[in-house]
């Protein structure tokens, strides 16, 4: 017997309603990375050179997470029954996984250059430099409220933001190789930078992999839920109860409950769904549900995998 309380719009995802945020932000990395690259052939840093391939790759993530938005507004069909929706967890995979490799590139290629340092032109390093500061931050600005909508959104802020302290290591680089002529401050920022970006970008993989598990959400205590089922009126038992993330913002849940031989013969089992639905509303904010009401002894007449 299921229930579901209200309209439960699935075209419209936590990330898709940032869609112009996102739009805005990949056209804002593409700007970054064109000028970057200009600005690495011309001075001959490897800061601003890897800084450009992680934008690049920022870039991409963003325009997966953009492309992820389309496909999860697209209407659920017999087989897709949550439609795309997923799909943005899969992005967000996908984006773990390219941070986690320009990560350990940055970082390899950092002690490359440590070992065999290269000459680098500190001026027009800081001048491109300051260039993808300024854009970095305000792609930051874009995406500072809305990071924590969705893993894919979260994702995005989180690849901007090491943009930034990228940015950031590029200009002290260069005022270090200005004012010392250090030329090893260069691959050094760029060793700084891999070790910041792969704690995060394996965190973002996790998170995302727990999704795709469908390993129960970190807020959501399975053993409150019983409690907080089992302690409303005509209500004995739960089991087989589960819940998990669709995609971000979309949790989903479903019990077989036991239940008073009377609630099947006074009428009393719609007001006990409203009474159970109103519970995981207001308490765990899990709005769709789908619930097995069963009179007591029903569960020895189940599958062992459904107790």
């Amino acid at each position: 017997m299921g229930h579901d309380h209200g309209v439960h719009d699935h075209g419209v995802t936590a990330t898709g309603r940032h869609r112009g945020i996102l739009a805005a932000v990949l056209g804002i990395s593409v700007v970054i990375f064109a000028v970057e690259v200009v600005g690495a052939i011309r001075t001959g840093s490897l800061a601003l050179l890897a800084d450009a391939g992680h934008v690049l790759a920022d870039a991409g993530g963003v325009a997966l997470a953009l492309g992820a938005t389309l496909l999860a507004a697209r209407p659920a069909s017999g087989r897709r029954t949550f439609g795309w929706a997923r799909a943005e967890i899969l992005a967000a995979a996908l984006n773990g996984l390219i941070l986690s490799g320009i990560g350990v590139y940055v970082f390899i290629e950092g002690v490359r250059r440590l070992i065999d340092p290269a000459d680098v032109e500190p001026g027009g390093m800081a001048l491109f430099g300051v260039i993808g500061l300024v854009g970095n931050l305000i792609g930051v600005a874009l995406l500072y409220r809305a990071r924590a909508a969705s893993l894919n959104m979260r994702g995005a802020f989180l690849e901007v933001a090491t943009d930034t302290a990228t940015s950031v290591g590029v200009l002290l680089a260069a005022g270090v190789i200005a004012l010392t002529g250090f030329t090893r401050a260069d691959p050094i920022v760029s060793v700084l930078i891999g070790i910041v970006i792969v704690p995060r970008a394996g965190k973002l993989l996790r998170e995302s992999l727990s999704i795709l598990l469908e390993t129960a959400p970190a807020h959501v205590d399975l053993d409150r839920i019983r409690d907080h089922l089992t302690g409303l009126d005509h209500v004995l038992d739960v089991h087989d109860l589960h819940v998990l993330t669709v995609t971000s913002g979309l949790p989903v849940l479903s019990a077989h409950v036991v239940v008073d031989d009377s609630c099947f013969h006074d009428g009393h089992a719609p007001q006990l769904l409203d009474a159970m639905q109103t519970c995981l509303t207001g308490h765990f904010d899990v709005e769709h549900s789908t619930f097995q009401l069963e009179p007591a002894g029903h569960a020895d007449h189940e599958h062992p995998t459904h107790r």
